[in-house]
């Protein structure tokens, strides 16, 4: 029997912010502003593993890719848009129909559930790629639900994962700063004490089953106003790569 690691609380929290995925200057601002450095790091990781030209047409045709925690479709779209044939799920039942809109008026189809990992894994589902992108540190059982994720790749899949450091600079930048100086995001979105540091996840990685390869750290610039990757600093933001089998 699965163990649904799913935060009612958590939930909730995204559910009421729903409508907002799509405005740059919303709620979800600050993923507005991450999204190019995360699709840099994806595409990038996504194409030496499978072996893709990004500068061909439709790069990530025959690849099935699974975006858990999908939310509005930020990450979604631009993996329909470069070929892949793309699952969005997400716990929140409000960010659906929000996806599924957006997406018919983009003339992308992506296939958008309301449901989890977990019930994903029980049904038999099986994708090249899996993207898990800010979502363990707002579940329950952050093992059980990176095995379920585990579960979910074929031989040979990708999964990326990214995540929050747990440091005093991280509370500062996550929690002060962007919840209660810049208000990008309403306070009590993120809770510090969930935070995972780039050892923890690795190690709960490899016990979920998974070779961890490589990983970066998403920098903010507050001079140039722009996210950049790092090989050195993951203090805050960063991101990992890992293989199955």
């Amino acid at each position: 029997m699965a163990v649904d690691t799913v935060d009612p609380a958590e939930v909730a929290k995204f559910e009421r912010m729903a409508a907002e995925w799509w405005d740059p200057n919303g709620k979800f601002k600050p993923l507005h502003m991450l999204n190019p450095c995360r699709l840099d790091y994806i595409t990038n990781q996504i194409a030496a593993e499978f072996g893709r030209d990004l500068t061909g047409a439709l790069p990530f045709t025959g690849l099935r890719i699974l975006d858990i925690g999908c939310g509005g479709g930020l990450l979604s779209e631009p993996m329909a848009r470069l070929g892949a044939e793309v699952v969005g799920a997400d716990a929140a039942e409000r960010n659906i129909p929000v996806a599924q809109a957006h997406a018919k008026q983009s003339g992308l189809a992506i296939d958008y559930r309301h449901t989890t990992a977990e019930a994903l894994a029980a049904a038999g589902e099986q994708f090249d790629v899996v993207l898990n992108m800010e979502v363990v540190e707002h579940v329950a059982d952050p093992q059980a639900y990176l095995t379920a994720c585990q579960q979910l790749l074929k031989p040979g899949g990708l999964m990326i994962c990214s995540t929050l450091n747990r440091n005093p600079k991280s509370f500062m930048m996550a929690i002060i700063g962007a919840e209660w100086v810049m208000r990008w995001l309403p306070k009590g979105t993120h809770d510090w004490a969930k935070f995972i540091t780039p050892d923890e996840l690795y190690a709960l990685i490899g016990k979920a089953g998974l070779r961890p390869v490589d990983r970066k750290g998403m920098v903010f610039n507050p001079v140039t106003w722009r996210w950049s990757l790092s090989d050195r600093d993951l203090s805050c933001n960063y991101v990992t790569a890992s293989v199955k089998g």
